[in-house]
């Protein structure tokens, strides 16, 4: 767990902010996709099973520091990648 830095996850967390503002800055175009109907599932069942993957990984770590997981599991299905680096940095944090 310890693999993670503050500086590593603080600048994914920015870098993640700012292409996701830049991406939504650039969909203003009503052109249509490019994408294939099957491609566009297939991209959707690996997200989504990514997504099951992480939150188990997320539970694992919890339960092995004794904190409690399911608080985090609405804000992580809205906001998946912002949620787990946060849930990184909060495990880290040193108990005074």
């Amino acid at each position: 767990m310890y693999v993670w830095s503050k500086q590593l996850v603080g600048g994914l967390l920015a870098a993640f902010i700012i292409l996701e503002g830049l991406f939504l800055f650039m969909t203003g175009g009503g052109s249509e996709s490019h994408l294939n109907i099957r491609t566009t599932q297939w991209i959707a069942v690996n997200y989504v099973l990514l997504v099951v993957w992480i939150f188990v990984w997320m539970y694992d770590q919890a339960r092995v520091r004794g904190k409690n997981v399911w608080v985090w599991l609405v804000p992580f299905l809205i906001f998946p990648l912002p949620v787990l680096g946060i849930f990184i940095l909060m495990l880290q944090r040193r108990i005074a």
